[in-house]
């Protein structure tokens, strides 16, 4: 009778974890805040801006503002940074502004704009923001190289560029495309970018300190080849991407040296390595010598292809995307288990998490996710009346709340209160984007029934 009431328990839980996340933003199209309405009817007459065309892919908050990449995936794109100010938005669909400013994405006769096209930033705890731009224009289209895959590193107290870090011939290969980054920032001085390649599967560290990069190879940065279908809302697909998501743990507080978490698109294994190894460029360019450093976790199970992911350095836990099932898990790094058993459902919802495409936890320790419909706009047609484009977010805490990743594991009495909660008749109407299915309701009474009989059974 207690093995029913736990496994009853053990399920409930989980479906409690798939309304963890709000919308907090949502667009049908990305639209700027243009100087004038001249501006703006000029930019779309000249063909400089195409609603259509603009597709957000990375997010990363730091203080008041929320920067948002929108690749250069075909032309039209007048931006491909910009930001919102999340103090001063009152509304769900706010306008953006370009960063730093419209200047550094014009394109010239004479030179190319200070930003081409990134996919993915991030702002370290310094007061930086690093903006990986694969400098490459059109890529649905003529994909023209304007400039060689660089760093850009802004001063977020100014908005000034810091450093301009342009990577090496040798480590861009023929099919080198950069499309995720991590830092390590224990030291501001001393602080690491990892820069994923997934075209070529490579790992490109540099140094801040020494202004230099050097590149790593390793089998497990390569695609699974039983992993590269996909099928999202009836479009199916076949990438064959390497390595794509990256997460940094914090410092171990003896050496210094932090975990790197790390997976390719393309595949449902997750693996580690110490930083030790990254960062010595002698030592990272020996593959004989730290082949074996590379650790296997575990699998995520079927449907488990990854994007992107962040580790929460408050909790330990670790975000991450699946694309193929449109939801959002967790795992705590403290478990030495990574199996399906040990990961957990932050939120799963085929309407809010089509393509879930990124993650980032702030420094306020509130989690934030990107969903964009990226696979219906590569294969088919955005609606321009659906609202494709959301931000999500909640509380690190609440968002682990009755899920495997939770730090404060809910007793039986947390988890009928929970339940109670969401079967009391609502005073208000629900919003469209927490309304719960019915079959839902049903599953979530039937397992309170459950709970309820078993646990009166017992005692």
């Amino acid at each position: 009778m207690l093995l029913v009431l736990v496994i009853c328990a053990q399920i409930l839980s989980e479906s409690l974890a798939n309304d963890n996340l709000q919308v907090a933003y949502q667009w049908n199209q990305m639209d700027f805040n243009f100087s004038s309405a001249s501006h703006r009817d000029s930019a779309i007459k000249s063909g400089q801006y195409i609603p259509s065309s603009v597709v957000p892919v990375g997010i990363e908050v730091q203080t008041d503002r929320l920067f948002i990449t929108l690749p250069r995936w075909k032309a039209g794109v007048p931006a491909s940074l910009a930001f919102i100010n999340i103090n001063e938005t009152f509304t769900r669909s706010p306008l953006l502004s370009p960063f730093p400013n419209w200047q550094a994405h014009r394109f010239s006769d004479h030179e190319p704009p200070e930003i081409v096209s990134p996919f993915r930033i991030r702002a370290d705890r310094c007061g930086r923001l690093w903006v990986l731009d694969t400098g490459i224009d059109d890529l649905l289209g003529e994909n023209k190289r304007i400039v060689n895959t660089q760093l850009l590193v802004y001063d977020l107290h100014n908005d000034n560029l810091l450093r301009r870090f342009t990577f090496p011939d040798d480590q861009i290969k023929q099919k080198s495309f950069f499309a995720n980054i991590a830092i390590e920032d224990g030291q501001c001085d001393d602080t690491f970018a990892y820069s994923a390649d997934l075209g070529s599967p490579g790992l490109v560290v540099y140094s801040w300190k020494q202004n230099e990069s050097w590149r790593v190879h390793h089998n497990f940065f390569h695609p699974d080849p039983l992993a590269g279908n996909y099928s999202i809302t009836g479009i199916n697909f076949q990438w064959d991407d390497g390595l794509f998501g990256l997460a940094v743990s914090k410092a171990d507080p003896e050496d210094g040296f932090a975990t790197l978490y790390f997976h390719p698109l393309s595949s449902t294994r997750e693996f580690s390595v110490n930083t030790r190894f990254l960062r010595d460029k002698q030592l990272a360019a020996n593959d004989s010598a730290i082949y074996r450093e590379f650790k296997i976790l575990g699998s995520r199970g079927p449907n488990g292809q990854s994007g992107s992911q962040f580790l929460d350095q408050l909790t330990g836990v670790l975000f991450y995307s699946l694309p193929n099932l449109n939801a959002v898990a967790c795992w705590r790094t403290t478990n030495k288990l990574y199996t399906i058993k040990s990961q957990g459902r932050v939120y799963m919802n085929v309407e809010d998490m089509q393509f879930p495409n990124d993650i980032k936890v702030d420094n306020q320790d509130r989690l934030w996710v990107l969903s964009d419909r990226l696979h219906q706009f590569i294969y088919g047609e955005l609606n321009p009346n659906d609202i494709n484009f959301r931000i999500l977010t909640a509380d690190v805490k609440d968002a682990i709340d009755h899920t495997a990743c939770d730090t404060k594991p809910k007793t039986l009495p947390d988890i009928i209160t929970k339940l109670g909660d969401i079967l009391r008749p609502q005073k208000t109407p629900v919003s469209a984007t927490s309304s719960q299915h019915p079959t839902t309701i049903f599953i979530h009474t039937f397992l309170y029934i459950a709970i309820y009989f078993t646990a009166a059974t017992f005692m």
